[in-house]
Protein backbone atom coordinates (compact mmCIF):
# COMPACT_ATOMS: atom_id res chain seq x y z
CA UNK A 1 0.00 0.00 0.00
CA UNK A 2 1.02 3.71 -1.06
CA UNK A 3 1.50 6.17 1.81
CA UNK A 4 -0.16 8.99 1.16
CA UNK A 5 1.20 11.83 0.18
CA UNK A 6 2.78 14.69 3.05
CA UNK A 7 -0.09 16.81 4.43
CA UNK A 8 0.36 20.54 3.72
CA UNK A 9 -2.40 20.62 6.34
CA UNK A 10 -0.24 19.32 9.78
CA UNK A 11 -1.82 21.32 12.09
CA UNK A 12 -5.78 20.46 11.16
CA UNK A 13 -4.97 16.97 11.03
CA UNK A 14 -3.82 16.87 14.50
CA UNK A 15 -6.72 19.44 15.49
CA UNK A 16 -9.52 16.52 13.70
CA UNK A 17 -6.97 13.47 15.61
CA UNK A 18 -7.29 15.35 18.53
CA UNK A 19 -10.97 16.20 18.67
CA UNK A 20 -11.04 12.45 17.34
CA UNK A 21 -9.12 11.39 20.56
CA UNK A 22 -10.89 13.33 22.92
CA UNK A 23 -14.47 12.36 21.77
CA UNK A 24 -13.72 8.90 21.86
CA UNK A 25 -11.98 8.74 25.47
CA UNK A 26 -15.01 10.62 27.12
CA UNK A 27 -17.12 8.04 25.82
CA UNK A 28 -14.95 5.93 27.16
CA UNK A 29 -14.61 6.90 30.47
CA UNK A 30 -18.70 7.82 30.46
CA UNK A 31 -18.87 3.85 30.35
CA UNK A 32 -17.42 3.26 33.85
CA UNK A 33 -19.37 6.65 34.94
CA UNK A 34 -16.48 9.49 34.97
CA UNK A 35 -15.67 12.57 32.85
CA UNK A 36 -12.64 13.06 31.62
CA UNK A 37 -12.06 15.69 34.52
CA UNK A 38 -12.71 12.84 36.78
CA UNK A 39 -10.37 10.49 35.06
CA UNK A 40 -7.56 13.53 34.51
CA UNK A 41 -7.66 14.40 38.23
CA UNK A 42 -7.62 10.37 39.05
CA UNK A 43 -4.60 9.94 37.38
CA UNK A 44 -2.57 13.55 39.03
CA UNK A 45 -3.47 12.05 42.53
CA UNK A 46 -2.31 8.55 41.59
CA UNK A 47 0.48 10.38 40.67
CA UNK A 48 0.74 12.72 43.31
CA UNK A 49 -0.91 11.67 46.27
CA UNK A 50 -1.52 14.17 48.95
CA UNK A 51 -1.75 17.60 46.43
CA UNK A 52 -3.63 20.06 48.26
CA UNK A 53 -7.13 21.36 46.24
CA UNK A 54 -5.38 24.83 45.76
CA UNK A 55 -2.09 22.96 44.46
CA UNK A 56 -4.58 20.66 41.98
CA UNK A 57 -6.30 23.88 40.93
CA UNK A 58 -2.74 25.29 40.09
CA UNK A 59 -1.50 21.90 38.02
CA UNK A 60 -5.03 22.34 35.96
CA UNK A 61 -4.68 26.02 35.16
CA UNK A 62 -7.97 26.47 37.33
CA UNK A 63 -9.26 28.76 39.62
CA UNK A 64 -9.65 26.76 42.96
CA UNK A 65 -13.69 27.62 43.28
CA UNK A 66 -14.00 25.06 39.89
CA UNK A 67 -12.13 22.55 41.73
CA UNK A 68 -13.90 21.91 44.86
CA UNK A 69 -17.41 20.88 42.81
CA UNK A 70 -15.26 18.60 41.27
CA UNK A 71 -13.22 16.52 44.43
CA UNK A 72 -16.75 16.76 46.24
CA UNK A 73 -18.03 14.74 43.42
CA UNK A 74 -15.31 12.51 43.53
CA UNK A 75 -15.34 12.43 47.14
CA UNK A 76 -18.94 11.55 47.59
CA UNK A 77 -18.52 8.93 45.14
CA UNK A 78 -15.58 7.20 47.43
CA UNK A 79 -12.65 7.70 45.29
CA UNK A 80 -10.71 10.78 46.94
CA UNK A 81 -10.67 11.24 50.25
CA UNK A 82 -9.25 14.58 52.29
CA UNK A 83 -7.28 14.04 54.67
CA UNK A 84 -5.92 16.39 57.24
CA UNK A 85 -2.28 17.64 56.73
CA UNK A 86 0.41 16.87 59.18
CA UNK A 87 2.64 19.87 58.31
CA UNK A 88 -0.25 22.13 57.81
CA UNK A 89 -3.28 21.65 59.41
CA UNK A 90 -5.39 24.44 57.77
CA UNK A 91 -4.88 21.90 54.43
CA UNK A 92 -6.40 18.95 53.28
CA UNK A 93 -4.04 16.62 51.38
CA UNK A 94 -5.69 14.65 48.14
CA UNK A 95 -6.02 11.30 48.09
CA UNK A 96 -7.50 8.54 46.21
CA UNK A 97 -8.98 6.01 48.28
CA UNK A 98 -8.86 1.87 47.43
CA UNK A 99 -11.85 2.44 45.52
CA UNK A 100 -10.40 4.88 43.32
CA UNK A 101 -7.05 3.44 42.79
CA UNK A 102 -9.16 0.50 41.85
CA UNK A 103 -11.12 2.74 39.00
CA UNK A 104 -7.19 4.34 38.37
CA UNK A 105 -6.39 0.96 37.17
CA UNK A 106 -9.46 0.81 34.78
CA UNK A 107 -8.82 4.18 33.46
CA UNK A 108 -4.82 2.45 32.72
CA UNK A 109 -6.50 -0.46 30.99
CA UNK A 110 -8.76 2.06 29.00
CA UNK A 111 -6.49 4.54 28.03
CA UNK A 112 -3.97 1.36 26.88
CA UNK A 113 -6.88 0.46 24.41
CA UNK A 114 -7.92 3.46 23.37
CA UNK A 115 -4.04 4.45 22.39
CA UNK A 116 -3.57 1.06 20.59
CA UNK A 117 -7.18 1.60 18.25
CA UNK A 118 -6.30 5.24 17.99
CA UNK A 119 -2.37 4.10 16.52
CA UNK A 120 -3.35 0.91 14.77
CA UNK A 121 -2.53 1.98 11.63
CA UNK A 122 1.04 2.60 12.38
CA UNK A 123 3.20 0.41 12.64
CA UNK A 124 5.43 0.15 16.22
CA UNK A 125 8.06 2.05 14.56
CA UNK A 126 5.85 4.85 13.31
CA UNK A 127 4.13 5.45 16.27
CA UNK A 128 7.51 5.46 18.50
CA UNK A 129 8.75 8.41 15.91
CA UNK A 130 4.96 10.22 16.19
CA UNK A 131 5.34 10.18 20.05
CA UNK A 132 8.60 11.21 19.74
CA UNK A 133 7.44 14.01 17.27
CA UNK A 134 4.58 15.23 19.26
CA UNK A 135 6.60 15.18 22.81
CA UNK A 136 8.89 17.54 21.07
CA UNK A 137 6.25 19.74 19.63
CA UNK A 138 4.58 19.89 23.10
CA UNK A 139 7.77 20.95 25.21
CA UNK A 140 8.46 23.20 22.46
CA UNK A 141 4.91 24.77 23.65
CA UNK A 142 5.69 24.24 27.68
CA UNK A 143 2.76 21.82 27.32
CA UNK A 144 1.96 19.39 30.00
CA UNK A 145 2.57 15.92 28.24
CA UNK A 146 0.84 14.34 31.25
CA UNK A 147 -2.59 16.19 31.20
CA UNK A 148 -5.13 18.62 29.21
CA UNK A 149 -4.88 22.46 30.89
CA UNK A 150 -8.21 23.12 30.83
CA UNK A 151 -9.43 19.39 32.50
CA UNK A 152 -10.23 21.55 35.91
CA UNK A 153 -12.72 24.04 33.44
CA UNK A 154 -14.99 21.66 32.12
CA UNK A 155 -18.80 22.21 33.99
CA UNK A 156 -18.68 19.16 36.62
CA UNK A 157 -22.75 19.06 36.17
CA UNK A 158 -24.49 16.92 38.38
CA UNK A 159 -21.96 13.48 39.27
CA UNK A 160 -22.41 10.62 37.86
CA UNK A 161 -22.25 7.17 39.57
CA UNK A 162 -19.00 4.49 38.87
CA UNK A 163 -20.01 1.47 37.44
CA UNK A 164 -19.33 -1.45 39.62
Amino acid sequence: MDSPPPSKRTAFLLSQLGALASSRFAERTREIGLTPSDAGVLRMLGRAPGLSQRALADRLGAVPSRVVPLIDSLEARGLVARVRSRTDRRNYELRLTAEGAKVLRTLREIAEKHEAELLAPLTGEQSAQLGTLLARLSGARALDTDLHRDVGREDPGTPTQPQR
